[in-house]
């Protein structure tokens, strides 16, 4: 199962700290804005993205629908395909999408070691 583009989302204490951490890391920004508190930033396939603010830890991001350089994807596994097979691989999720539905949507759980993972599906 395909689960999209994948991304670190990061909370951070200060955006232009972390931002100009990244840009000598090689990182440069693909979207965001940095008024409403948040980043994305890319070097090659790799992404990472920088939020303050906005919630606590760090969470692994999947963006079914996109691929790294957040183009849609022709054929794409949507979230409520992946909730139900996962839901019936006996995975809890904390938060569910609503099956009968369709476009964006997402949904939030918890691995064993307490990482937080987001599935979502902007289209």
């Amino acid at each position: 199962m395909h689960l999209g583009a994948f991304s670190v989302s990061l909370s951070v204490k200060d955006l232009q700290v972390s931002r100009d951490f990244y840009t000598a890391l090689g990182f440069s920004d693909m979207h965001g804005n940095p008024d409403h508190g948040y980043l994305i930033m890319k070097q090659g396939d790799t992404l990472i993205g920088l939020f303050q603010g906005m919630f606590e830890g760090n969470i692994l991001t999947f963006n079914p629908g996109w691929d790294a350089n957040a183009a849609e994807l022709d054929e794409f596994v949507d979230v409520r395909e992946i909730q139900a097979r996962l839901e019936a691989a006996g995975i809890e999720l904390e938060t569910r999408a609503d099956p009968d539905s369709e476009g964006p949507a997402s949904i939030t759980l918890t691995d064993p070691d307490g990482n937080a993972i987001l599935i979502d599906q902007h289209r």
